[in-house]
């Protein structure tokens, strides 16, 4: 009974292994693939200051005009002037992307979401400011980092998490699909 058991497992072990070996490519490969509709992340890998985490799950890009970038370089600048991290502008800059694509909304009539407005679709009835001061990128910038500066520990947290404790989104995980990009974008700009 011994010596039976034995092979049992044995034979047992020898079929997960050999399974491993023929799965395990075919997962990787398929973890890799990216969700429709999206990219998979960008082959340049930031430092741990920009994304301490490692991307989460498949990640989107857009291709930014010359307005886009000149509001990415807005909530860079914002950044700065509050005295915070790099991390903080990825961040922003990822809320930014779900939120507007880094475009300053105004008022949308029948398609905003209730008076949400400029870069971070923020909402003057929520107490975030004027129309005027919300659609301007410096203060809805310190606007939202001020918020982000509340959170207990949001250094260290995933940047869906921290931009989710602000913002309060219908949909946190959406901001995690932006964070290679805006890593990429700060990396570029910031010394700039």
């Amino acid at each position: 009974m011994n010596t039976m058991l034995r092979k049992s497992v044995l034979g047992i072990a020898g079929l997960a292994f050999t399974g491993g070996i023929f799965a395990g490519p075919v997962a990787a490969h398929a973890e890799a693939a990216p969700v429709q509709g999206t990219k998979p992340a960008a082959v340049a890998v930031q430092g741990d200051k920009l994304i301490p985490h490692g991307v989460q799950g498949a990640q989107s890009k857009i291709d930014l005009n010359d307005e886009q970038t000149a509001n990415a370089k807005a909530i860079i600048a914002a950044t700065k002037k509050a005295g915070l991290p790099e991390r903080a502008a990825v961040i922003s800059i990822a809320t930014s992307l779900q939120e507007s694509k880094l475009e300053n909304l105004g008022h949308l009539g029948d398609a905003n979401d209730h008076d949400s407005l400029g870069l971070f679709q923020q909402r003057p009835s929520s107490g975030w400011g004027s129309p005027e001061q919300i659609t301007d990128p410096e203060y809805a910038t310190l606007a939202f980092e001020k918020g982000l500066k509340q959170v207990d520990g949001w250094q260290d947290m995933p940047l869906t998490e921290a931009a989710q404790t602000v913002q309060v989104s219908a949909y946190p995980d959406a901001y995690a699909q932006w964070e290679q990009q805006a890593a990429d974008i700060v990396g570029q700009h910031w010394n700039s």
